[in-house]
């Protein structure tokens, strides 16, 4: 006959516990397209999860970014998982209007997110609804050379009017204003993006980039006239460089500002800047009084209409939204938490600038390829760079971009 201690019973019926709870665990399936660095960060959330919720096992399924801009398409209609990863603002817009996506305004107002996530709210917000939860994005603004600015007796503007008067003073020490390289098109779209919604504001921005506004309209017009103010005072081959050519400029002085993502911090100090030399701002107001919005790509995971595990997946997407969650992600990331209540490292200027400029925003657009689609964002970004280098051409320019509007959103 065989006899058990007490204590190798409570083993026993410990590991008979723990082998039910395993059993009756729910699958909760997440497809995403992470990159190294990001998916381990996300894997690092996952394990915390679980932990916190033992009867809930998250199965990641991670793509590559391209293959998953194709099988996000697929999937969402053949074999949907419980969660996806995709972007903010007008990305989402498509799956939303294919009922693809569900709304999860339910996890908002149960968790306060309305005002953690103030911020992102209206890139989240379509027909009045929340339609997915944002994890992380980073600031863009203007990094600039204090170094330059002292060689040209300037000061850092206070506003749109100041940054242009400097632009003479700079001219005058030899320095390029603002520097861009839009070889690959992308960087002067967030000179035009930033334009607009100081001139026009978040909501006439989101209209023109959702084809709702024609580009021959008067309003459009009007940030090109801003733009051209500063436009002889651009790098004048900006469209034969690469985004790091121009940052190179900036780092040797010959260039003062840089419309610019964060990403490029890492760029300006690999060149020798320091944080003593590199300075960033937020661009600056030019119609008086306008809510200020940003531009900050944001990454975000939805529930898909065809999800089988709503409930869990709800669970998970207000895990996501928690400030400890989105604290320990992004130092992970090296970006910016979404969630006002989180922190950020302190010793880092430019992550804590970014995050003060972000929880303080009235909106954030995704930055005009992510807003527009990509026929339009291609057509708009080549107009971008074309009028700098010559903008004579602007009326030809507006209205091939009203041709290409009508031909896509139609």
């Amino acid at each position: 006959m065989v006899r058990f201690t007490k204590g190798a019973l409570a083993v026993v019926a410990t590991l008979m516990m723990s082998g039910s709870a395993f059993a009756e665990q729910r699958v909760l399936k997440y497809n995403a397209d992470f990159d190294a660095t990001p998916l381990a960060g996300m894997q690092a959330l996952i394990a915390d999860f679980e932990a916190a919720n033992p009867d809930i096992k998250v199965e990641l399924n991670n793509f590559d970014h391209e293959g998953y801009k194709t099988a996000i398409r697929n999937f969402l209609t053949a074999d949907s998982p419980d969660l996806a990863n995709w972007y903010a603002g007008n990305r989402m817009a498509p799956f939303v209007a294919a009922g693809q996506f569900q709304d999860v305004t339910d996890v908002w107002e149960a968790n306060n997110l309305g005002d953690a996530l103030g911020a992102t709210k209206a890139s989240m917000t379509i027909d009045g609804k929340q339609w997915g939860v944002p994890y992380t994005y980073y600031q863009w603004g203007i990094y600039f050379n204090r170094d330059a600015y002292k060689a040209a007796g300037a000061e850092e503007p206070k506003n749109w009017e100041e940054f242009v008067a400097n632009c003479d003073k700079f001219k005058a020490a030899g320095i390029d204003c603002l520097t861009t390289g839009t070889k690959a098109l992308w960087p002067g779209a967030g000179i035009f993006d930033y334009l607009d919604m100081r001139v026009n504001g978040y909501e006439f921005h989101m209209d023109l980039t959702a084809g709702k506004v024609s580009w021959t309209d008067d309003r459009v017009r009007n940030v090109f006239k801003e733009w051209a103010r500063i436009q002889p005072y651009i790098t004048a081959n900006a469209s034969a460089i690469d985004w790091q050519d121009a940052a190179a400029l900036l780092v040797q002085g010959k260039a003062a500002n840089y419309v610019m993502g964060n990403f490029a911090v890492a760029t300006f100090k690999q060149g020798g800047m320091t944080n003593d030399n590199l300075g960033f701002m937020v661009f600056p107001e030019i119609t008086p009084g306008l809510p200020r919005a940003e531009e900050a790509p944001t990454d975000t995971i939805h529930i898909p209409a065809g999800a089988k595990n709503v409930a869990d997946a709800k669970t998970f997407l207000a895990y996501v939204a928690s400030a400890e969650a989105q604290t320990k992600l992004n130092a992970t990331l090296g970006q910016l938490p979404t969630n006002k209540n989180a922190t950020v490292d302190a010793s880092d200027p430019y992550i804590s600038a970014g995050f003060a400029e972000l929880s303080s925003a009235y909106a954030l657009a995704q930055f005009f390829d992510r807003d527009a689609p990509a026929e339009m964002a291609k057509a708009g970004m080549e107009g971008f760079q074309e009028f700098m280098a010559k903008p004579e051409r602007l009326d030809a320019i507006l209205e091939r971009l009203e041709k290409t509007r009508l031909q896509v959103y139609k």
